[in-house]
C-alpha cells in the first residue's frame, strides 16, 4: 500500500483524503439510516391517524410520547398547530427531517465527481513525466519512463475506485431519503384530510338549540 502511494506521486494525497472523508461519511450515514430503520413504527403511525379520525388529540400525544419515529414527529407537530396551520407546521417539520436525511450528500456527490478528475490529472502528470524522462535519457533508461506510466495508472485506478465505491452507497442513501419523503407526504396528507373532514363535519352538524330557534323564526 505504501509503495502504491509513493508510486502514485503527490496527487495520491488528495485521493487518500477523498477516500478517508468518503469512508467516514458512509459509516456515519449508515449508522443514521440504521437508527431510522430501528425506530420505524408503522403501527404507531396508523394508531395516530385512527385517533385523529376520532378527534382524540390528547390521546395522540400520550401514545406518541417517547417515539423516535420521524413521521410521528411530523404528525405531532401538525397536530399541535392544528388550530393555526396544520399543513404549514408539518411542512416545516418535514423540511427539518429531510435536511437531516440529506446531510453530507453534497460532499459525497462532490467526491464522486472530483476523485476521477484527480486520477485523470495524475495520468496527465505521469505521462508528461514519462516524456520528459524519454527526452532526457532516451530509451537507455526504460525504468524512468515506466515509472511515470505507473504513476499515471495508479492515480487513475485510485480515482475511479474511490468514485465507484462512493457512488453505490450514495445512491442507496438518496433512495432512502426519497422513499422517506414519499412516506412523509402520504401520512401528512392523510392526517390533513382527516382533520379537514372532522372540521367540515362539525360545521355541517347543526346544534339542537339552533334548530329550535330557526323553526321558531319560521313559525
Amino acid at each position: 500500500m505504501i509503495h502504491l502511494l509513493k508510486s502514485g506521486g503527490l496527487l495520491m494525497l488528495p485521493l487518500v483524503l477523498c477516500s478517508f472523508v468518503s469512508l467516514t461519511l458512509i459509516i456515519e450515514r449508515s449508522i443514521f439510516w440504521l437508527r431510522i430503520r430501528r425506530d420505524k413504527d408503522r403501527d404507531l403511525v396508523y394508531r395516530v391517524l385512527d385517533l385523529a379520525d376520532q378527534g382524540l388529540w390528547d390521546e395522540i400525544r400520550l401514545a406518541a410520547r417517547g417515539s423516535r419515529n420521524f413521521i410521528i414527529r411530523i404528525l405531532i407537530n401538525g397536530i399541535l398547530h392544528r388550530d393555526y396551520s396544520m399543513a404549514m407546521a408539518m411542512e416545516s417539520a418535514a423540511s427539518d427531517e429531510l435536511r437531516k436525511m440529506r446531510r453530507f450528500m453534497g460532499v459525497l456527490e462532490t467526491i464522486i465527481t472530483v476523485a476521477p478528475l484527480l486520477g485523470i490529472l495524475g495520468t496527465v502528470v505521469g505521462i508528461i513525466h514519462s516524456f520528459d524522462m524519454l527526452g532526457a535519457k532516451g530509451i537507455g533508461d526504460p525504468q524512468a519512463v515506466t515509472g511515470g506510466i505507473a504513476q499515471a495508472l495508479i492515480t487513475t485506478a485510485a480515482g475511479l475506485s474511490i468514485s465507484i465505491l462512493t457512488l453505490l452507497p450514495c445512491n442507496y442513501f438518496n433512495a432512502c431519503a426519497e422513499a422517506s419523503a414519499l412516506a412523509i407526504e402520504k401520512y401528512a396528507t392523510s392526517l390533513e384530510i382527516t382533520y379537514e373532514k372532522r372540521a367540515n363535519g362539525n360545521r355541517d352538524v347543526q346544534h339542537p338549540e339552533e334548530g329550535k330557534l330557526a323553526a321558531g323564526g319560521r313559525g
